[in-house]
Order: C-alpha cells, then structure tokens, then sequence
C-alpha cells in the first residue's frame, strides 16, 4: 500500500546527551535514545516523567538545555519547528471548523505550493477510509473519525517523522482500541517513523515495535513490549507496565540454572538467566496470571514454585477474567487474575487458597531492596503513577 505520495519512509531519529532543565526541576536527565527509521516506538510513562517534554523538543517546540538532536543523521538541534520535518497529531485533533475534510487535509500542502494538493489530499483520505466523507466539515464526524483527518493532514506533507501526542486518549475504551490497530496498520502501510508519547501501557504495548519506559526524566528500560513486559528489570517498570506480586528476601540457594529466595519462611526459586542480581537481598516477582489458585496444598514439583497458604480477601469479576486478591502472612497481599472460563468462580472470599507458578515465569529485578518504592499489587497502573508523583512532590 506504501506507493505514490507514500513511497518514501521515514528517517532515523537520535537524541544525543539530552538534557532539559527548568527553573527549579529537571525534565530530562542525560537521555540518548536511537529511533530506527520506519520504527513505531512509543515512550511509555506518568505524568511528570518527561516524555511529552521529550517530544517538544524533537518538535521543535522546547530547546535542549545541552545535547544533539539528529533526524535522517541530520543535526536539527537549532532549527525552528516550521524547519524540521516533522509533523505532530495531537490529542485535540486541532481541524479547522470552517474548512472541509478535503480542505483540512489539503491546507498544508497549498501552504507550501505543491503540486496537485486536491489529488494528494483525497489519496491520504483513501489510505484512511475516510474519502467518501470528504465534503463535510469535522464537526459533523465521530471521534474517531476526527482522529484520522487528523492523521492523513500530519502524514500528507511526507514528514520524516510523525509525532503522535495521546492521540487517542479523548476517544472512548472500544474505539481507542479499534484505532490502536488502525495506527498500527497505517504505520506499516506508509512506512514512515512514528514516535508515540502516551502514558497507557495497553496503547503502547499494541501499537509499538519498541517501547521506552521513562521515569523521572530517565529511560529505565527499553526493548519490545514482550520483553519489558516477561523480564522487568525494576519495579516501577514492573509496576507500570501490567502489575506484579513482587517479594523481596535473602537468597539461601543458587544453582547453575536457578536461585532462591526467603519468602516468608518459603523458598521461591527464579531462573538464573531471568534474575538481574544473584545474591544478598534481592527483589523477584511474578505477573498475576501467571499464579494458579488451589483450595489444598499443591504436590511437590521441581519446576513450579507454591507459596500460602492464605485467605481471599476480595473477588473482583471483570468479564474476561476475575480478579483476586490474596493475603498470605509474611508475603503480603497478592493480585491473581484467572480466566473465566466456566459460569462462576470455585473461590471465594474467605476461603483458604494455595499459590504456585511455573519457576519459568518468575523474574528478578535489578533494584537495590533498601531503595526500591513499595507497590501494592491490587493498585491499577494509574494509581501507581500517582504515587510516583507523590514521592517526587
């Protein structure tokens, strides 16, 4: 689908020692990041973590404090934002009222006197389903249909890079999520780099190749979203990116394939090549489906680790799944999500419930335990953001 006025693909992207200060805070902190051409990344983090400030500065809207900005191995660090080619679709939509469809597409082109404007605008409305609708003015199109007016004008002009800033984010939960894939199946058509800024990890794990976790102005971790989300390497990635039961404890045993750890008077083994620190006090988790749910005490079995017994403190049901939560003394309190897979639940509150997981599924951080922040897994990743910004205030 990528021809025509959609032959060309998008342009490498590097930030080199970036650092953007503020009277009396730090945005940024020593940021390098390389952005392959033909990329979809997304930099992934709360309010406050210095993505959307990350942005402006590849926009061209805030200057770097110290560090390079490269586009296409390009140094674009000083010029303007009218200068860089680079183009930004915003959470507002920004169309103009007055105009139609075809003519909001076609603005930036006629501003810059190219060639066939009217021809190229209906071809970008093709590639978005949206030509037939090209006579009317935005008001009188859904959400969703906004949104993607508002991305065929960004994409239009050929940007080597296209800036998408919570794009998503004023459309209701089914169709941000048809449109997450629309956004990916786009990207992939017209080849271009995308960078995507957004604090929701469902939107970002759909949509991008990779994935930079950022927080307090730094990247904690980056990689694909299987990655970040199988083998966390801190907590707040851990946390932030899903949710986790995470313990902490001494190791009292290492093998050449695995270790374990103290917990709770329980030894818990991680595999030795999913554990980023190996021996003292360290902290290992595992994701919550992960954990099977048992009303009596598991068989022994090498391969999979069990810890309770404990008491179900809260039952949550969510259609797909149901959720929950699980208070083993010593350990604290535990989030387990299974599958619905039959008309309601063997477990209830109060009942008495053992935990195992395959040894394979657990993971070890790379946090210090004396300075790693303390989550409660029953928190959602928006609440766990906030406390974040708490610690920071």
């Amino acid at each position: 689908m990528a021809t025509g006025t959609f032959a060309e693909s998008g342009a490498d992207l590097e930030l080199v020692g970036i650092h953007k200060r503020f009277p009396g805070f730090t945005a940024i902190e020593e940021l390098n990041l390389t952005i392959p051409a033909g990329s979809f990344f997304a930099l992934l983090g709360p309010s406050g973590c210095g993505k959307t400030t990350t942005l402006r500065l590849v926009a061209g809207l805030e200057a770097p404090t110290a560090g390079r900005i490269l586009l296409g191995g390009n140094d674009v660090t000083d010029q303007k934002s009218f200068q860089r080619p680079v183009n930004t679709v915003f959470q507002s939509y920004a169309l103009f009222p007055h105009m139609t469809v075809l003519e909001n597409v076609a603005f930036g082109l006629r501003r810059r006197k190219m060639a066939d404007p009217l021809e190229k605008a209906h071809e970008v409305l093709r590639l978005v389903e949206l030509d037939h609708l090209g006579g009317r003015r935005p008001q009188q199109l859904s959400g969703g249909q906004q949104q993607r007016v508002a991305l065929a004008r960004a994409i239009v002009n050929r940007p080597a890079l296209l800036l998408l800033d919570e794009p998503l984010g004023a459309l209701d939960l089914k169709l941000r999520r048809q449109m997450q894939l629309e956004l990916k199946t786009i990207q992939e058509d017209i080849g271009l780099t995308f960078l995507h800024v957004t604090h929701d990890q469902e939107e970002a794990m759909t949509m991008a190749d990779t994935i930079a976790v950022m927080n307090k102005g730094r990247i904690e971790q980056m990689g694909a979203p299987q990655e970040l989300y199988e083998l966390p390497k801190t907590s707040f990635v851990a946390n932030f990116l899903g949710q986790s039961n995470l313990f902490t404890g001494p190791v009292v045993n290492t093998t050449s394939t695995g270790i374990s750890v103290d917990v709770a008077g329980q030894k818990i083994t991680v595999p030795i090549d999913r554990a980023h620190r190996t021996s003292g006090e360290i902290t290992i988790g595992v994701r919550p489906e992960k954990i099977t749910l048992h009303s009596r005490k598991p068989a022994r079995d090498a391969g999979v680790n069990v810890l309770g017994p404990g008491q179900v403190i809260d039952v949550s049901f969510s259609g797909v799944s149901t959720q929950y939560l699980v208070d083993v003394p010593g350990a604290g309190n535990l989030i387990v999500f299974a599958q619905n897979m039959t008309f309601g639940s063997d477990v209830q509150e109060g009942d008495k419930v053992w935990l195992s997981w395959t040894i394979d599924h657990g993971f070890g951080l790379d946090d210090d335990p004396a300075d790693a922040p303390r989550f409660s897994p029953d928190l959602d990743t928006r609440t766990i953001a906030a406390q974040h910004l708490l610690e920071d205030a």
